[in-house]
């Protein structure tokens, strides 16, 4: 009798839970995301048009989502602002933000959550600490000009640098929910990071010479009373404005109803798109907004595969990446299709509408410089000019001319996510490859699926493998002569970063280029 009852108590327990898993798809379902996001849209719209003069960037990958059109993105993890988990990350510094900011008198950002949270830890505390630590650094580096400009008798310059200093906000900006124990924990750890900046070999110099206000950040979100009629114009304040607009109502799911659909409201939606997206990307999902809300619950899933199939054809015919989207289907809930994406398609810009712009192919190829080294994606590695040699690190090849085989080599590699030291085993073809060319002075492209993570990775290791300290490239002399350290990488990340803005290496791929380095050094001692 006993173990009946328990088997019974078992058997229900697992039932309960296979129909909270059945509701849950139910609510979250592509649908109801999308219609979602359509709406917080609507919200981010209004925002941006109360200061129409700054401009719109998205913080990936989930801010990406809320606006047909961002001037620009960015890149702050909510992980770097968490509890007992806070970071000041000199790999994400994010320069071409205050750089823009500077130029423009600020900027809007939009993210979003699905916490419960009116918004998210990335917007709460990492760019508040991101903001007072370029603050900080930025007045260090005042008051040296100010000494160097003393000792060279120039008192109009000195006198413009003190006027600056003397209103250079430095105080840490935080949104009243973070708690004061928080807020003291950051506090204590402030000189700290921005002596990491510092030593960073950063170019605080840029932006000394763009921003004329401190960085500060106000928050807004759907809870916030804006008075139309009192917007205050950005140039009145004293300092240079990060408005950080979290998109989405927080709270749980809601019941709505339109003219035509009953729909469930997904606060954050945009988050974690592998598990809903199903192959599809915001660019295209902006190009056909109008469809997919209109065609409604019943149709999307049918709808949204042919959109991504007839996109994956148009960039296939092109030579672009267009892997095939693998979506698993659920049997539950009376045969539903609930599927998750096995494998997601770039975020690429599709077969564009009339009056939309094409994608400036150039902009997916960054010059490191004068190295003669560039960085970018393999869907334009063919098509970009004043290049003598490619090595692709994309999964897919790239068509090549017979003549110009021996000019490239195809190197496929993956993540550490997927495979933890692809790269660290084709570093070294991929160092030899470049020193062979860049030898004789020929310029070389290193790209990948993006052009983001995996060959960013590449160029560190060439960098530091091939080129002296002042960043010119002497076959590996200097390299054989020093020891690698992380804050040698840190500073040549930063160097990259600064011209390619768009690069977001992934740690385990960052902690392979980093063995590879420490292990050839280590065997060309033996």
């Amino acid at each position: 009798m006993a173990a009946n009852s328990e088997e019974q108590r078992t058997t229900t327990r697992d039932s309960i839970y296979k129909a909270a898993r059945s509701i849950k798809r139910r609510d979250n379902s592509l649908y109801n995301a999308l219609r979602s996001i359509y709406q917080d849209s609507i919200f981010v719209r209004e925002i941006s048009q109360l200061w129409p003069k700054l401009p719109l960037l998205a913080n990936l990958r989930c801010g990406l989502w809320y606006s047909p059109k961002f001037d620009a993105t960015c890149y702050f993890k909510s992980t770097d602002g968490h509890t007992n988990n806070l970071s000041f990350n000199t790999s994400r510094l994010n320069l071409h933000l205050p750089l823009l900011a500077g130029e423009k008198g600020g900027c809007i950002i939009i993210d979003s959550t699905r916490k419960g949270k009116r918004f998210p830890d990335s917007m709460s505390k990492t760019i508040p600490i991101w903001s007072c630590v370029l603050n900080r650094s930025i007045f260090n580096h005042l008051k040296r000009l100010c000494n160097t400009v003393e000792g060279l008798d120039d008192d109009h310059d000195g006198d413009k640098i003190r006027q600056l200093l003397d209103k250079w906000d430095c105080s840490l900006h935080l949104p009243l929910w973070v708690s004061n124990t928080e807020r003291a924990s950051i506090e204590a750890r402030l000189d700290e990071w921005t002596r990491e900046l510092d030593e960073s070999g950063a170019d605080i110099s840029s932006l000394v010479s763009c921003l004329r206000k401190p960085l500060r950040p106000l928050w807004v979100s759907q809870k916030t009373v804006v008075w139309l009629n009192e917007v205050p114009d950005h140039e009145s304040w004293e300092f240079t404005p990060l408005i950080l607009v979290s998109a989405s109502v927080s709270g749980e799911l809601q019941n709505r109803t339109s003219s035509e659909f009953s729909w469930n409201y997904i606060p954050g939606a945009g988050d974690d798109e592998e598990s809903w997206a199903r192959g599809l990307s915001p660019n295209v999902f902006w190009t056909h907004v109008d469809d997919l809300i209109h065609w409604g619950p019943d149709l999307c899933n049918q709808k949204v595969a042919k959109i991504v199939e007839n996109n994956r054809v148009y960039r296939a015919q092109r030579g672009q990446e267009a892997p095939q989207v693998v979506v698993k289907c659920s049997k539950s809930n009376g045969g539903v299709d609930h599927a998750k994406s096995g494998e997601i398609m770039s975020l690429s810009t599709p077969k564009p509408k009339v009056g939309m712009k094409n994608v400036d192919e150039e902009s997916l190829v960054s010059w490191l410089a004068s190295t003669n080294l560039a960085v970018g994606a393999s869907q334009v590695a063919n098509k970009a000019t004043f290049i003598d040699c490619i090595l692709n690190c994309d999964q897919n090849p790239i068509s090549v001319p017979l003549s110009h085989l021996e000019e490239h080599l195809h190197l496929p590699m993956k993540g550490s996510k997927y495979d933890r030291f692809s790269i660290s085993r084709n570093l070294p073809a991929a160092v030899n490859f470049a020193k062979l060319k860049m030898s004789s002075g020929k310029k070389l492209l290193v790209c990948c699926q993006d052009g983001e993570d995996i060959s960013v990775c590449v160029c560190l290791a060439i960098l530091i493998s091939l080129f002296n300290e002042e960043g010119a490239f002497d076959g590996g002399k200097c390299y054989e002569e020093k020891s690698i350290t992380k804050m040698e990488m840190r500073r040549m990340l930063i160097f990259i970063c600064k011209y390619a803005v768009n690069a977001r290496p992934s740690r385990g791929n960052l902690k392979q280029v980093f063995g590879f380095l420490s292990s050839q050094l280590e065997s060309s001692d033996q």
